[in-house]
């Protein structure tokens, strides 16, 4: 890529795409294409088409999707499957189909089995059943990396594929019931906090930004209070507040920022093609030449629950509820590839959920 290419970011509001389209303006590139869904919908195929046709983008970060935790992923399944489907096709095929030189395509690390061994590497795909849960979006995501890797061998594209550990970071989603584990300690605890605290203002301003079912600052305490027990986050007449949590707490999980993640993106995007890929692999059989990217480092849900607490200073009680699921007990992606490809994470997480922290705050 050079300053002034094309470059089409989809998904540029979501938590990926943003950080994105934040590294490439600090490097310098000036011709970034955008569109919001209310200007484009990727799922209708003959609009994805006549906007590729139109703006002839010569590189593709490919950030959209459908996203959710494990409460959206179990209730929304045909909807997770359909749209991510939907959407990474009519990219992939429109951009082959407009001569798109370089495209990145961004996968999840469900992706793996749930038994899968520890760490993850690209080579155990495929090798068991999916978690249950996610089946429908990682099946999804498998689609969107295997479409990239046979338009490769069959078209000769350069499409890389990158499957991202947890994310976290500016602009993720905080809805109680569809955001992932970190936003929603984050949010849980903050309002838990504001709770102990008395501090109605906060929760006010809280729920103008990010109402709950309807539920915003305008709305009388006692609704309130009625729609935050409904998602955990409750006072007792001693004044003790407490925040409800899915499943045991003991899975561990991995966490990566998404201002490093987007570093990735871009570097994979300038210095690493399809090609040098396989090379480093020397492959018999083109297959799994995703890359793992997240920082190898992993820790309980109970441990970053306990991160957030002390950062968002709540004092009250963390109650796990072991009736929900926890969904896969381990998941740490191996990063060997991406490091003897030259990469490297940068944010620790301590430091990174301070920032989100703060931000969420003044947001």
């Amino acid at each position: 890529m050079n300053k002034e290419s094309k470059i089409y970011v989809a998904g540029h509001r979501g938590l990926v795409g943003s950080a994105i389209v934040k590294r490439l303006q600090e490097k310098g590139y000036t011709n970034i294409v955008t569109r919001t869904r209310g200007e484009l919908d990727l799922t209708d195929q003959v609009a994805t088409a006549d906007f590729f046709k139109q703006e002839q983008p010569e590189y593709v970060f490919q950030a959209a999707a459908k996203v959710g935790g494990i409460m959206a992923n179990s209730i929304y399944r045909a909807d997770f499957i359909y749209e991510n489907l939907q959407i990474q096709n009519n990219i992939i095929h429109n951009a082959w189909k407009i001569g798109v030189k370089k495209l990145l395509f961004l996968g999840s690390s469900c992706i793996y089995p749930k038994n899968c061994p520890q760490p993850m590497r690209e080579e155990h795909l495929l090798t068991d059943a999916l978690e249950y849960t996610n089946e429908p979006y990682a099946i999804a995501k498998i689609a969107g990396m295997k479409m990239c890797e046979s338009y490769n061998l069959q078209y000769g594209t350069n499409y890389i594929s990158v499957m991202p550990t947890n994310l976290y970071g500016p602009n993720d989603n905080y809805d109680l019931e569809r955001s992932h584990v970190l936003p929603a300690l984050i949010r849980k605890m903050h309002l838990g906090h504001a709770l102990e605290q008395n501090a109605w203002d906060v929760i006010a301003d809280d729920l103008n930004v990010h109402p709950v079912e309807g539920i915003n600052g305008s709305n009388s305490q006692e609704e309130i209070l009625t729609v935050l027990r409904k998602y955990g986050i409750s006072k007792n007449e001693q004044g003790e507040v407490s925040v409800d949590l899915w499943g045991t707490g003991t899975p561990r999980r991995e966490f990566l920022h998404s201002e490093d993640m987007a570093g990735a993106c871009v570097y994979i995007m300038e210095a690493i093609d399809f090609e040098s890929v396989i090379k480093q692999r020397d492959l018999k059989e083109v297959r799994n030449t995703h890359i793992n990217i997240g920082t190898g480092e992993d820790l309980e849900i109970k441990e970053l629950a306990l991160l957030v607490k002390e950062i968002v200073g709540f004092n009250g009680v963390l109650n796990w509820d072991s009736s929900k699921p926890d969904g896969t007990m381990k998941k740490l992606l191996d990063v060997t590839r991406l490091h003897a490809l030259g990469w490297r994470h940068e944010i620790n997480l301590k430091e990174g959920i301070h920032e989100v922290y703060q931000r969420y705050k003044n947001e």
